[in-house]
């Protein structure tokens, strides 16, 4: 005889079985620390900030898609088991310490260490994504100060109308008797100094922008001195020039090389102030890759054989490494195509990685592409990106009909392959104004406008300057 189950029992195992999977996904888990989700945020995004497995982060959540996240969705993040609280991540600025940012943020350098899995002091550098964890009643200290030589805690209390015993437990410091010149301090109130770290009491602040840094790109480094002080240093090898930008506010841009292995660099700086005395600083940056793609092409021998263009390449380094005063450009740059852009079309960008064949031989030379090509007809007009001085104008092997543009601060322009010139050595050009035409001179396959950009001695993107103004 057959069995009979009855409706009501069959609908109950029919809502079991469809909602079950919903509920199990939607259940908040009750322990371990947790990231609140943003807006652009995925799994994949989330899991390599925290480093961990983004299938660990869907276990632990009961999350079956990895796709159905949203903003505000709070997550629990594996792998730090015993810790409770708000998870958040930000880059080290240049110039901050473990010990600062364990000072500023609250957080007990066990924890900061047990967060991040610092091992070692090495791991700690300007342009590292930090992981924080907040209390939302606790919010970071934003009032901090340098102790300067001779400078006691209790002037420092004094100063901003608090307690010397308070300052010292914000500082995890024994007593008020413990801290040592140089020491970065936070305290209640609004600091008198500003976003102070670990500098040295001349530098009152160091902005380094971008970090991390990237392989190919422009770096700004701003400092702000709380006296007239002669500032210079160096980063990955090369010399850094500062230029006065506003009351003791200092400026310098540099070229990260597109070639730049990936990884961790100094960057050096000192201060040496009017009765001769010097402060220096130096931290660890990264840098990272700019993920340019790979090409490889077949070219005529003597297009790539280092004794023909490194005697060129030596002669256009002599222009465009030295740094004048003056900043001739004030905006944002312009397309050196301006004039025929609606039917130009970039042909190749800069960065790509090129491995080079000579046609019949066994020369084989790698390399990039150090500027952007734009396509279009002979004798179209090129006109200047920024104000500047003509700095060359001739004609050279491999470049062809060559124009370098000085835009001071130690920014230049170059412009290859033109069929004609319309300035000279000397001349004042202005944005907009016509330097040459489009041509084929030099060893090219047709004719295309070929614009560079130098900073400090390196070539960068030029689409960055389209971009960006400079200083800012």
């Amino acid at each position: 005889m057959r069995s009979k189950i009855s409706t009501p029992l069959i609908l109950a195992i029919i809502l079991v079985i469809n909602f079950s999977p919903v509920l199990a996904q939607t259940t908040t888990p009750t322990f371990g620390p947790i990231y609140i989700v943003s807006p652009g945020d995925s799994l994949l995004g989330i899991a390599g900030i925290f480093n961990v497995n983004y299938e660990d982060i869907m276990a632990i959540n009961n999350i079956t898609d990895p796709n159905h996240i949203f903003p505000g969705q709070q997550l629990i993040i594996p792998g730090l088991e015993g810790i409770e609280g708000v998870l958040s991540s930000r880059v080290v600025p240049f110039g901050d310490s473990q010990r600062s940012i364990s000072r500023q943020y609250r957080i007990s350098l066990d924890l900061l260490r047990k967060l991040n899995h610092i091992i070692s002091p090495t791991e700690f550098y300007a342009g590292a994504n930090l992981i924080m964890l907040q209390e939302s009643n606790k919010p970071a200290w934003e009032s901090s100060s340098n102790l300067g030589s001779g400078e006691t805690i209790l002037e420092l209390s004094v100063e901003r109308g608090t307690s010397p015993w308070l300052v010292s437990e914000i500082n995890q410091l024994e007593g008020p008797w413990s801290a040592v010149p140089g020491d970065t301090l936070y305290a209640p109130g609004n600091g008198l100094d500003g976003d102070r770290t670990g500098l040295p009491s001349i530098l009152l602040s160091v902005v380094v922008d971008p970090l991390p840094m990237v392989q190919g790109t422009t770096v700004q480094i701003r400092v702000s001195t709380s006296k007239e002080a002669k500032l210079g240093g160096s980063l990955v090898d090369m010399n850094l020039n500062f230029f006065q930008d506003g009351d003791n506010s200092y400026v310098s841009l540099q070229g990260i090389h597109a070639l730049t292995d990936p990884g961790l660099y100094p960057l050096h700086l000192d201060a040496v102030l009017q009765d001769g005395s010097k402060q220096s600083f130096e931290q660890m940056v990264l840098v990272q890759s700019g993920f340019y793609p790979s090409e490889v092409l077949y070219v005529d021998p003597k297009s790539i054989d280092p004794a023909i263009t490194k005697p060129e390449e030596d002669l256009v380094r002599t222009f465009v490494s030295n740094a004048t005063p003056s900043r001739y450009w004030k905006n944002v740059f312009e397309s050196p195509a301006s004039l025929y852009e609606a039917t130009s079309y970039l042909t190749s960008k800069f960065g790509n990685r090129r491995t080079y064949f000579g046609i019949g031989t066994d020369l084989e030379i790698y390399g990039f592409h150090t500027g952007m090509d734009f396509g279009g007809g002979n004798g179209l007009p090129i006109t200047a990106p920024a104000p500047g001085v003509v700095v060359f104008a001739g004609t050279l092997d491999i470049r062809g009909n060559a124009t370098i543009i000085d835009h001071g601060w130690g920014v230049y322009s170059g412009f290859w392959h033109q069929s004609e010139f319309k300035v000279k050595v000397g001349d004042l050009v202005e944005t907009g104004q016509v330097i040459g035409l489009v041509g084929g001179t030099g060893r090219v396959t047709g004719a295309h406008l070929h614009w560079e950009v130098w900073v400090n001695g390196i070539q960068v993107n030029p689409m960055g300057w389209l971009e960006t103004v400079y200083p800012h």
